[in-house]
């Protein structure tokens, strides 16, 4: 257990709590009094969650404590915290909210990644998974998207930053897509020539 590990523990733990104070703003917001300041506690414990994401891998890298447990903790942390604020933020009662397809486009594009990885196993027996630039910049912009809800922005409206969000997350679905289906043709040339070749 390093410090690393540690880190992205606490970030784990963060998520129920970011989860319960949105919940919590949310029905003040249906049923008054109206009480913000569980909102900035709620935008508080993300930004707080978010940071985190970069320090445990810096400690990691920093001190070289990168362990395997590290590399299954860190994408449960990860798409812990942005589902489930995509979540709150659709079905809670917050004065901003995302349009339901948003939730889905980014849990449908997850689900058959992770789909796609369990069938390159099992064809290929190897599942070569690399961060696009496409994933990294959805990331980013699921991540703004985010931000600009809670923190109510008008400027750009969040309609815009959620549409371009969502024009990403389709494009690095559609990269991870193509990138499957290279592994699956190169695993059947490899096969190929190795049946081709004599003793």
């Amino acid at each position: 257990m390093t410090v690393a590990n540690q880190i992205t523990l606490v970030r784990i733990a963060l998520i129920p709590v970011f989860v319960t104070l949105a919940i919590y703003y949310g029905e003040s917001v249906f049923e008054p009094p109206r009480q913000p300041e569980l909102r900035w506690w709620a935008i508080g414990v993300f930004l707080l969650a978010s940071v985190s994401d970069g320090l445990d891998g810096w400690v990691a890298r920093r001190f070289n404590q990168r362990t395997r447990l590290g590399t299954i903790l860190d994408p449960i942390a990860d798409k812990g915290l942005l589902l489930s604020a995509l979540l709150v933020l659709t079905f809670g009662h917050w004065e901003v909210r995302f349009p339901l397809w948003f939730p889905i486009l980014v849990l449908a594009r997850d689900a058959i990644i992770i789909l796609g990885c369990v069938v390159l196993q099992f064809l290929n027996g190897d599942v070569r998974v690399r961060p696009s630039w496409l994933g990294k910049f959805a990331t980013v912009f699921q991540m703004a998207a985010i931000t600009w809800v809670m923190l109510q922005l008008t400027v750009p409206p969040p309609s815009y930053v959620i549409a371009i969000a969502g024009v990403f997350t389709a494009l690095s679905f559609i990269g991870y897509f193509i990138a499957g289906i290279r592994q699956i043709g190169e695993s059947d040339k490899g096969k190929a020539k190795g049946t081709g070749s004599g003793p």
